[in-house]
């Protein structure tokens, strides 16, 4: 075992057996390339990542390679999910460099973190006109012995460029109004799929930051159109092989634009947004198959993401036992034995069943053959052959517990649980499940315990084993925010919103660049960085900034304090030049653009919020799709208003828009009439 034996990381902790000389992303590794002058191999990816996988088995499990490695380089392992902000650099680099990004990545660096050529997946020796990292590694060696000085040149220049590229350029007098929402709608649309939906070709990622801005912009300006997009979206995903028929939750993305064959590893953050962008579907739509879909992720959630203490795990992957989907897939023979001759007819119809299959894992030298990855072909069938359908089903589900389950990646990240937290927490709002409410409140006490520490008002990114990480990031602290911004609307309890405004000094303190605007991806005291960053793309995650934006906007809101709003404000003004002129970078912070251009709706309830009164009341205020609004409390750190309205013994609503508010009310239907105008 190398020293990543002493890791916690999932990802570092597979690779605790090669012959590599691995070091974590630490000083040590840092400083033996000093002592030494040696350049740096960087190696970063996660541990659910497929072609990781593959370039291990290939490379870094090869005696020759590890010897090579450990003799002119050194090694550092590092786990992307754990570091986004080591990632999120040195992936600039790459696709700067090389037009293009992905895991694996690989990275050179001189001794002093600067990089000076880097790439993606390497074959182990050259291959279909890709150099073979046998070769890439010579050669690195060789440039560094011979032509040591030019490198050097070469690293501070690139990295200039990186720096320079990192400053986000000031918006000027940039004013954001509806148009940039208009803007960016249309570029969407434009590029909607009208057969198989989604935004954009293959390989296709669901991109719920997309959804759920179109359905916004589709409350605002009255689009049908762009609504309907989303709708068709939702439905056409939730019907092909991305959506785990049998077991819940979706992929990560599916390889081809039918939503047919995915890349099989499941992501707790795309499940969370999705679980998100179901509920807008289902409230918009009024569609029972939307809200089913959103039960669907979340017990897959519950059944097989969760810590037994409440934590969220990260991820399974996409490999079992050394083959890509072999834990989904079905060969149509072995179904004819498992089911009877009636389920077998149902079930082949309607999942789209072929003796050829329609999917071959390729990555592997001995693929299986006639494999079915899962999608609704048939979708309508005959009552009586339902009965039939749910039988095949239920004992697919039980052969297929018994098959070898993919790994699970089951460390806990402050910033995927908040996305989780807040898809639980809306989720019980909407649909009334207290189970969903359970499940959110213990998850904010398991974090509250394992990673906020309450005397430095820190929150650490990464728990597992038992052990915190020392790093903290802004995403972190704005998906929890976030999440725990749901949670309270959700229940309207104090002191969860009394965490949230905790929460949010902290971030605001560590992040925050009072001078400019916008949220540093780390904060300050990260001193193995060679650049800080204001992470500007809302990519498969949104970034830290657009989340930050519409949570303090919401918190500012809710609780009346000016800071916060202040913060998010100068936040978008610093975006600004960037939303103006490439509004489809950034969807999930147009998402606070287009609840911070009026006032938004209040919803004030008061009364007993334990009454069934009073839960009737809230499902009803968040059973109205209306995104700009939100929902507090007479008592807590709320603001001024809602604490001077009269108190009452029967559960009461205050609808209300700045000083102004309609008819209290308690009545649900009241409610849903009053929030469904306008």
């Amino acid at each position: 075992m190398n020293r990543l034996g002493g890791e916690k990381s999932p990802y570092l902790l597979q690779h605790a057996h090669n012959p590599v000389d691995w070091f974590a992303w630490n000083t040590e590794a840092f400083e033996k390339a000093r002592r030494e002058d040696k350049p740096i191999f960087l190696s970063i990816g996660y541990s659910t990542c497929h072609w990781c996988h593959v370039m291990e088995r290939e490379s870094f499990e090869d005696e020759m390679i590890g010897k090579y490695l450990n003799e002119h380089f050194v090694s550092i392992k590092v786990d992307r999910e754990e570091r986004p902000d080591v990632d999120r650099i040195y992936m600039g680099f790459v696709q700067a460099t090389t037009g293009g990004g992905g895991w694996p990545m690989s990275v050179f660096l001189t001794p002093d973190l600067k990089p000076f050529f880097g790439g993606t997946y390497f074959p182990p020796d050259d291959r279909h006109g890709r150099p073979g990292f046998a070769h890439v590694l010579r050669k690195i060696a060789g440039l560094w012995q011979q032509r040591r000085d030019e490198i050097g040149t070469a690293a501070n220049e690139l990295h200039s460029r990186l720096e320079a590229a990192s400053r986000n350029p000031p918006s000027g007098d940039v004013i954001l109004t509806e148009a940039v929402l208009k803007d960016a709608a249309a570029y969407f649309k434009q590029s909607h799929d009208s057969r198989h939906g989604g935004f954009g070709g293959a390989p296709k990622f669901p991109q719920p930051s997309v959804g759920l801005l179109l359905l916004r912009c589709a409350k605002r300006f009255g689009d049908k159109e762009a609504a309907r997009m989303v709708l068709h979206t939702c439905e056409r995903m939730a019907a092909g092989g991305i959506h785990d028929q049998l077991g819940g939750g979706f992929s990560r993305y599916s390889v081809d634009a039918e939503w047919l064959v995915p890349h099989f590893e499941k992501m707790l953050y795309d499940n969370a947004q999705l679980a998100e962008l179901y509920l807008d579907a289902y409230l918009v739509s009024n569609g029972a198959m939307f809200a089913e879909i959103v039960r669907d992720i979340l017990d897959y959630v519950q059944r097989d993401l969760t810590h037994p203490d409440g934590g969220f795990f990260s991820a399974e992957d996409a490999d079992s036992e050394g083959h890509e989907g072999k834990f989904y897939c079905w060969a149509r023979e072995e179904l004819s034995e498992l089911l009877l001759r009636e389920e077998f007819n149902v079930a082949v119809n309607f999942f789209g069943i072929t003796a050829a299959g329609n999917f071959i894992d390729h990555s592997h030298p001995q693929p299986l053959g006639g494999q079915n990855v899962l999608s609704i072909a048939q979708p309508q069938i005959a009552a009586c052959d339902k009965p039939l359908l749910d039988s095949a089903k239920r004992k697919m589900v039980t052969a297929r517990s018994r098959r070898v389950r993919p790994h699970l990646d089951d460390k806990i990240l402050a910033s995927w649980n908040g996305l989780m937290l807040g898809a639980f927490a809306r989720a019980h709002a909407v649909m009334g499940d207290e189970n969903h409410r359970a499940v959110a409140e213990r998850n904010l006490r398991f974090v509250r315990k394992n990673l906020w520490d309450e005397t430095s008002q820190t929150l650490f990114h990464r728990w597992r084993d038992g052990e915190h990480d020392r790093v903290e990031l802004l995403t972190g602290y704005a998906f929890y925010l976030y999440g725990t911004i749901e949670l309270y609307e959700a229940t309207l309890e104090p002191a969860h919103l009394e965490f949230a405004a905790g929460l949010a000094e902290a971030m605001v303190a560590k992040f925050f660049d009072a001078d400019a605007g916008g949220f540093w991806q780390s904060a300050g005291g990260a001193r193995d960085l060679i650049l800080r960053v204001k992470d500007d793309y809302d990519g498969a995650e949104p970034s830290g900034n657009s989340v930050a934006v519409l949570a303090l906007l919401k918190l500012g809101a809710i609780t009346g304090q000016k800071k916060f709003v202040e913060a998010a404000e100068k936040t978008l003004r610093f975006f600004a030049g960037r939303l103006e002129e490439f509004p489809q970078a950034m969807p999930f912070m147009l998402q606070g653009v287009d609840f911070g251009l009026q006032e938004p709706r209040r919803v004030v309830m008061a009364g007993n919020r334990r009454s069934e009164k009073f839960k009737e009341l809230l499902q009803a205020a968040q059973g109205v799709y209306q995104p700009n609004k939100i929902i507090l409390g007479t008592t807590g750190v709320v603001e001024e208003f809602a604490r001077t309205l009269p108190g009452t013994t029967e559960p009461t609503v205050y609808i209300c828009t700045g000083t102004t508010c309609q008819a209290p009310t308690g009545d649900a239907g009241k409610i849903r009439e009053l929030l469904s105008s306008g």
